[in-house]
């Protein structure tokens, strides 16, 4: 599991500052370019990363937030990926359970777009096939229902349309949405943020892109990926 090497005081977010336990306020890196809607109340308790690194113009990078009712976010939207690594690697994602290996960042030949991961597998015969992997940090929600996006976003929808055209190719492509919210219990994606990223997701589940959708169990010490989360979308119909 993804192990945080937090501060494990209790620290408090205060409009654009974190009051640590001893009233020091302090300004935390926030890796996170989404909207953060209900991710970032004043008053919610957080769990900061700190770095020795002299370079670096931010000590303490935000890690984690903690709402009133107990539920955990991840905010920090790079974590998505090293969870979904690291769950690869345990071969805790079913539909990715009998790969034989993987990377990361890569561009397929025929492909404008560089995606997250390309996973291998080996049929019977011992012929190798790839499976190109995008994955999306989730932590928007409203109740117990996730959305994705939180905030406009050209380049997903670009991910989408591209990864559409790979699956009319006959390659095989996924959209893993990597859910950061304990309190999500399923994922819908957000046409009423992001009409075109909605359209494009549609696009490509028509075209054969699997859509799949991660629930990360997150406290204090640590974040991994646990259990599949449906998808509540009408991605065939008009009105999706």
């Amino acid at each position: 599991d993804l192990h945080l090497s937090i501060r494990r005081q209790r620290q408090m977010c205060i409009r654009d500052s974190v009051e640590l336990a001893d009233g020091q306020l302090v300004t935390a890196h926030c890796p996170n370019t989404g909207g953060m809607t209900g991710c970032a109340e004043p008053g919610y308790t957080v769990f900061l990363s700190e770095s020795d690194n002299p370079k670096r113009k931010l000590k303490y990078t935000w890690e984690v937030a903690k709402t009133f009712d107990d539920h955990f976010i991840g905010i920090n939207t790079h974590n998505a990926n090293k969870l979904v690594a690291e769950a690869l690697n345990n071969k805790v994602i079913e539909e990715f359970s009998d790969l034989s290996g993987w990377k990361a960042e890569v561009t397929p030949p025929t492909a404008n777009s560089r995606f997250d991961f390309a996973i291998t597998r080996n049929d019977t015969t011992g012929n190798s096939e790839v499976e190109y992997v995008e994955v999306k940090s989730v932590t928007l929600a409203d109740g117990p229902r996730g959305y994705f996006p939180d905030a406009v976003t050209q380049r997903g929808a670009k991910h989408c349309l591209e990864l559409a055209r790979l699956a009319d190719e006959g390659i095989s492509t996924s959209l893993l949405f990597c859910v950061q919210h304990t309190a999500i219990e399923s994922v819908s994606i957000a046409k009423h943020i992001d009409p075109h990223y909605a359209e494009s997701v549609k696009i490509a589940a028509r075209a054969g892109v699997k859509i799949l959708a991660m629930g990360c169990v997150i406290n204090e010490q640590k974040i991994e990926i646990n259990q599949s989360l449906p998808i509540i979308c009408l991605l065939y119909t008009s009105d999706a």
